[in-house]
């Protein structure tokens, strides 16, 4: 457990950034106070002291991570953190990722990002009365995961007696760079969600529930969820890499801490859709947004509390009933608040007709909430059952999946639906006009799948209806296209250009749907037509594995200051690949696997080195065949552009180009 770091015996560093992390839970104070007194009496200046805080927080912040990177760079052991989690044989790469790789470290990171949202914020909020109570809202979180910093999760605590060298890092934290992306992403999708909860805070506090925050907060839930995708698949991408059985998702608790918040955004960016066009769903769009922020502090808590067995779960301590106890906090804060104003958050207006448009984003919202607590009952069973009666239990994948792919495949079917339907209500012949040629493509797929040999009924039904979703995109189109030809000139084609720039939110929006089918065909594939053999061959022998012949040609070492690694050079058809084993010096009992993976757009080639001979005569490996696994990341790498795209300015919004059944 870490101490106060209040004591006179820190080193400069130590010294340098506690004291930093002082006056920054000072400035923190400061804000919070100056923001809810500015707003209470109506007092400008008041509020925009409090504005201005999150400048000093943000500054300070930043002295101290700064102070902890150095600190690792320069090997100064008098730092605890450093002299726990640091060597001076690492790579640099490697000490640069350390500052992270921990939780007193993490713990600063999560801080350092808030108060560069809330930086932003104070620059970019809009000053209108909500904008007090939303710096209020980033403060009450600063306030925490600074405190946190200072207290259970200091990462400046001091060594009497500095050694000369350092514990050194997990060793599956120093064996990919994927170790310096996929945590950063992820945190910033994480603490990017307290945005939109502030928002929500100040809203519910001033009674402006109308669709002014709702405005301001898309574009902040849209940079959360873009990077919260992008971090979910990158740490899938990790495993795929690093864990050597071939697979990128393994239904892990902490894996699965990090899909809720997103389940929820991403129904909230559908919801809110609804509220502004039909002022609907205002209660709703509240609890789905104090969902999605107080289960990222749980996705934290499960990470940090060591109450999962997960290879992503580090550490346990004070740290874990502080984070369960703030995600209290952020859970009972909604909850009141939406209490109080309960007669305002009452909608006015009902959906007139199921098949509509806003009837089917509430149909996936439903779906998509389904799914959260399907995932967070799934998660948590082991956790309630070992509290309750002390016995260990486990859930497994064929749990998820029982859930998982019903589900997934009602979304994609209500996600083609949606933009193809009219606001208010659907008549028939306009109805089957919209759905006839995107239906047939579907089908068309679906049978051209399974005379191709794809007979996974799973498989099947995901091909059909990424082909209907599709179609439906393209349609929606070539038909808006044609009708800005029709009055401007020129052809359908010479059209999509301009249309896109005069409409990026919607064509955003598109691009990131056709990247979710992508990534929806690369889970189907990869999943239902995985193969994998296991095979010794001696030095110079050659088998058919896999339909493919498999030689074992020599074994090859590299002996680092940091580590030794052994690898297997094997042919595998015209390819050579070399999967090693890892052994860092820090943890000689625990190798790692490092698979050696040759990417093609269908299918890679993947191998993992099990045994070997230390004279080289045998070795024992896995080849393992996932098609379409690329498509994963190519999918979510659309899924971010789409996102990206709905930012940039539209150019001349030209309503009168656009047919009456296009989505706002």
């Amino acid at each position: 457990m870490s101490t106060i770091p209040f004591a006179f015996d820190l080193s400069p560093a130590g010294a340098t950034g506690s004291l930093a992390l002082l006056l920054a839970l000072g400035f923190t104070l400061l804000g919070l106070t100056l923001s809810v007194l500015g707003a209470l009496r109506s007092d400008g200046r008041l509020a925009e002291g409090g504005r201005r805080a999150a400048w000093g927080v943000f500054a300070l912040a930043t002295v101290a991570i700064v102070t902890l990177q150095i600190a690792t760079l320069r090997d100064d052991f008098s730092v605890r953190y450093v002299a726990e989690h640091s060597m001076t044989v690492s790579p640099l790469w490697v000490k640069w990722v350390t500052l992270w790789a921990a939780l007193e470290g993490s713990i600063l990171l999560w801080a350092w990002v808030l108060a560069l949202y809330a930086f932003i914020l104070s620059f970019t909020a809009r000053n209108d009365v909500l904008r007090p109570w939303v710096m209020a809202g980033m403060y009450l979180s600063l306030l925490f995961f600074v405190g946190l910093n200072l207290t259970v999760a200091s990462p400046f605590t001091p060594v009497a007696n500095p050694p000369a060298q350092g514990a050194g890092p997990n060793p599956l934290l120093q064996n990919h760079w994927m170790m310096a992306v996929h945590p950063v992403l992820l945190y910033i999708g994480y603490v990017g969600l307290a945005v939109p909860f502030s928002y929500a805070v100040a809203a519910l506090v001033t009674g402006r529930l109308g669709e002014s925050w709702i405005s301001q907060i898309r574009r902040w839930t849209l940079i959360a969820w873009a990077f919260l995708s992008a971090a979910i698949v990158a740490g899938g991408w990790w495993s795929y890499e690093i864990l050597g059985w071939g697979g990128y998702w393994a239904w892990d608790p902490v894996e699965n801490a990090s899909f809720i918040p997103w389940l929820l955004a991403t129904a909230f960016l559908h919801s809110i859709q609804i509220q502004e066009r039909r002022r609907m769903l205002k209660a709703w769009n509240v609890w789905l947004i104090v969902g999605a922020y107080a289960t990222t502090v749980l996705g934290t808590f499960l990470t940090r509390s060591g109450v999962v067995e997960s290879v992503h779960a580090f550490s346990e301590g004070l740290v874990g009933p502080a984070l369960l106890g703030f995600m209290a906090v952020v859970l009972g804060l909604g909850v009141a608040l939406a209490a109080w104003r309960l007669p305002l958050i009452r909608d006015e207006h009902r959906i007139d007709q199921p098949i509509s448009r806003e009837g089917t984003y509430l149909a996936g919202n439903i779906v998509f909430l389904t799914f959260a607590l399907m995932v967070l009952f799934g998660t948590l069973f082991p956790v309630l059952v070992e509290a309750v009666r002390g016995a260990k239990a486990t859930v497994g994948a064929p749990f998820f999946n029982a859930f998982a792919v019903p589900l997934g495949l009602l979304l994609l079917l209500l996600m083609g639906l949606g933009p193809l339907l009219p606001w208010r209500r659907a008549e028939g012949q306009s109805l089957w006009s919209a759905l006839r040629w995107p239906l047939a493509a579907g089908l068309a797929a679906g049978l051209l799948a399974y005379l191709l040999g794809v007979r996974l009924i799973g498989v099947t039904l995901t091909v059909a209806l990424s082909a209907y979703n599709v179609a439906g995109l393209l349609q929606l189109t070539l038909t808006a296209a044609r009708h800005r030809a029709a009055s401007s000139g020129g052809s359908a084609l010479t059209q999509l250009l301009p249309l896109v720039s005069s409409f990026p939110r919607r064509y955003g929006a598109y691009v990131a749907h056709i990247g979710l089918v992508v990534l929806a065909l690369g889970v189907a594939f990869s999943s239902g037509y995985k193969r994998e053999a296991e095979v010794t061959l001696q030095r110079g022998q050659t088998e058919s594995v896999l339909g493919r012949p498999v030689s074992f040609l020599t074994v090859v070492r590299d002996d680092r200051p940091e580590k030794l690694s052994v690898g297997a050079r094997l042919s595998v058809g015209k390819e050579l690949l070399l999967p090693r084993i890892n052994t860092y010096h820090n943890a000689p009992a625990m190798p790692v696997a490092m698979p050696a993976v040759l990417y093609h757009p269908l299918g890679d080639t993947y191998a993992t080195l099990l045994a070997f001979d230390p004279e080289g005569q045998w070795a024992t490996v896995r080849l393992i065949d996932s098609p379409l696994v690329p498509w994963i990341w190519g999918g979510t790498l659309i899924m971010v552009l789409g996102a990206a795209l709905t930012f940039v300015p539209a150019r001349t919004p030209n309503r009168a180009h656009t047919p009456s059944r296009q989505p706002a």
